[in-house]
């Protein structure tokens, strides 16, 4: 019996495979999206994975979800999808009762850093009125000249004195530095460095002009809300369906691949070109993620005010300790105070928990690969800024860094960016060529975080792989944003 004859086939419906399966969609082409796990979403899966709580499995707040380019045009409220916004963005608890605290106001968080409130609001008050040029060029395939230039200017100047020793002269107090420092730690680096400073601005930027909201019901929400809208414009989606190989998918015009480098390999069989396979085995994965999932049976007591009110927290003390502490996981350690990223969705979203309990997403930095459950580690982190924390504690669930690629194949190692975020492999992720996307096989794209403009969710790699395809595979043109409709004025 001859193979099914499709436009495109998408492979992985994480928030890339899905954003380009949507796109492709509704361009009116003929979808389908295989996904090896029972549940869509990747990275934004959000399961019970103790009796009664439901926690999300790796992102959990989701500035780009109302800021990246794609997820503007797509609209989430619109489609069903309810962002909470907590009060306080994100806070980075300091010894002795004391935080940075975020709040979604900037004039309010400027006035909480006492002598460096003036130093902050300088920083990202610029950042904050043109976010969305901003957005535009840190979300771009990295490729072209920003369509804001001058938006582009405000974060490339920050950036660089943020990324060399002239980001010692603007603060003067420890609350300020170390939030920066909280916030560039999400690239799983060191905090010293044009990465961690571009992630420190952005997401610092967002923080005031957007938010980071959580989503009711926890991420997944937003899976469920672009596999709808696969389907009603006549897309499937097939679970539970690992693919091992190219040969095994359906003849189609176009095949968009949400994997790595690693996946690509694997399912190309042989079929790259010795050059092009050099450089996806030379990608290089980054250092790790442990998660743990808490029941707890009441609020967490944190000891400095405005940290019961944040949706997100980053536990690591001083600028200098996150910094030592980072440094330890890349040389391969397990620090003993490690750094902790913190979800409390209970402050804004009570349906997750059962009636009266709170519940706590939690992730930690370790060494790639690591089979080391921290959870002890982890806790006792959160008990120094909380004492009583583990009085609290009814259950946690844990996923070591070499689980957690068992249960996302694009961990690789645990990695949960898919792929170090060094500078090098920021521009030329995953290959030093002018079309990251595009594969020596025709046809045959990667949409992944792997490929610019990195990890996050975001949907951007989907929407620039996707694009791609249908211009060269199906000759279409025209921008494929403009197929969603368009937001009134106000």
């Amino acid at each position: 019996m001859a193979k099914q004859q499709l436009d495109a086939v998408v492979v992985g419906a994480g928030p890339n495979g899905l954003a380009a399966a949507v796109i492709l969609a509704r361009a009116g082409l003929d979808v389908e999206v295989r996904e090896a796990a029972d549940t869509p979403g990747g990275g934004t899966r959000t399961e019970e994975t103790l009796p009664g709580f439901h926690f999300d499995t790796c992102s959990s707040a989701h500035p780009m979800g109302l800021a990246s380019p794609f997820f503007r045009a797509f609209d989430l409220a619109a489609n069903g999808v309810d962002m909470l916004q907590p009060e306080v963005a994100y806070a980075h608890p300091l010894d002795g009762g004391r935080a940075g605290v975020a709040w979604r106001d900037l004039d309010r968080t400027a006035d909480g850093l006492g002598a460096d409130g003036r130093a902050w609001r300088g920083l990202f008050e610029p950042l904050m009125r043109q976010w969305p040029g901003v957005v535009g060029a840190a979300m771009s395939d990295l490729r072209r000249i920003p369509a804001d230039p001058l938006s582009a200017y405000a974060l490339g100047r920050r950036l660089l004195e943020l990324a060399t020793p002239l980001r010692d002269l603007r603060f003067r107090g420890d609350a300020a530095p170390a939030m920066l420092a909280g916030i560039g730690a999400h690239a799983i680096l060191p905090p010293r460095g044009p990465i961690t400073a571009g992630v420190s601005l952005l997401l610092g930027g967002l923080a005031h002009a957007v938010g980071w909201p959580l989503v009711r019901g926890g991420s997944q929400a937003i899976a469920d809300a672009l596999v709808a809208d696969l389907l009603a414009h006549g897309g499937r989606l097939i679970t539970g369906h690992r693919v091992d190989s190219l040969s095994e998918l359906p003849s189609a015009r176009a095949t968009l691949l949400d994997v790595t480098p690693a996946g690509l390999l694997r399912l190309a069989e042989g079929r790259l070109p010795t050059r092009y396979a050099r450089w996806l085995r030379a990608f290089r994965y980054g250092n790790a993620a442990c998660t743990v999932s808490f029941a707890l049976s009441g609020p967490v007591p944190w000891a400095a005010e405005g940290c019961a009110s944040a949706g997100t927290l980053h536990l690591a003390g001083s600028w200098e300790e996150t910094v030592a502490v980072e440094r330890e996981v890349a040389a391969g350690r397990h620090p003993e105070r490690p750094y902790v990223l913190v979800s409390q969705p209970s402050v804004v979203d009570p349906s997750r928990t059962p009636p009266g309990k709170h519940a706590l997403s939690v992730y930690t930095h370790v060494p790639a690969g690591s089979p080391v459950d921290v959870s002890d580690a982890v806790a006792a982190q959160i008990e120094r800024f909380a004492p009583g924390f583990g009085d609290l504690v009814e259950a946690r669930h844990v996923l070591t860094a070499a689980q957690l690629e068992a249960h996302n194949a694009n961990y690789v190692g645990g990695d949960i960016a898919a792929g170090a975020v060094t500078p090098w492999q920021t521009v030329m992720r995953p290959v030093p060529q002018w079309n990251p996307y595009a594969t020596p096989i025709p046809g045959v794209y990667l949409c992944s975080s792997s490929t610019p403009p990195g990890p996050g969710v975001h949907g951007m790699a989907g929407l620039h792989a996707a694009r791609h395809a249908l211009r060269t595979r199906f000759g279409i043109r025209t921008d494929p944003l403009g197929t969603f409709p368009q937001k009134r004025p106000g």
